[in-house]
């Protein structure tokens, strides 16, 4: 059987370029590859995370749907940061609605939704220790935060996290 020429949608990101995969992390687009997919060719780009040590290959034309971003810019990591010293309204004591709630967020994938997890369980685990699924959606979100906030801020990433627990720190 042949494959048929494809009209590729726009790419919307580069080679070389730093975007973020809700969930996975901060990733680097190696390339942007055409390959056979059933009767046609798919426009692919190939994307490694280093968080993961992994490379994957996400459809130009579901990039999108999928939630894959950009890097956010230096204004938008520092609201972040702002966030997580700012007051918070404690969440449900239900652990499994509030985590239910946390993974919806984490999935939306932007970097406000990320900081208001990570502060709503830093602040819950002073209160109680966190269930295990908790404590790894908390250490999941944190390691999302820090990632993106230091490629956006060109900081290293022990220096983001020293930042990070000092904001959450702030006694308001």
């Amino acid at each position: 059987m042949k494959t048929r020429k494809a009209r590729h949608p726009p790419t919307r990101y580069r080679t070389g370029q730093e975007i973020v995969y809700p969930l996975q992390g901060v990733g680097h687009v190696q390339s942007i590859e055409e390959r056979p997919f059933r009767d046609r060719r798919i426009l692919y780009y190939v994307v490694y995370l280093e968080v993961s040590d992994m490379t994957i290959m996400v459809p130009v034309d579901k990039a999108d749907d999928l939630g894959i971003r950009p890097i956010v810019g230096k204004k938008e990591a520092q609201k972040a940061l702002r966030l997580i010293a700012e007051k918070y309204e404690p969440v449900t004591a239900d652990w499994k609605l509030r985590y239910q709630m946390n993974l919806d967020l984490l999935k939306k994938g932007s970097i406000i939704d990320i900081a208001n997890v990570v502060r709503a369980l830093y602040h819950r685990s002073r209160v109680k220790e966190l269930p295990i699924l908790e404590r790894k959606l908390y250490d999941s979100a944190l390691r999302l935060l820090v990632d993106e906030v230091s490629f956006s801020l060109e900081r290293g990433k022990e220096d983001v996290e020293e930042l990070v627990f000092a904001r959450l720190n702030t006694k308001n």
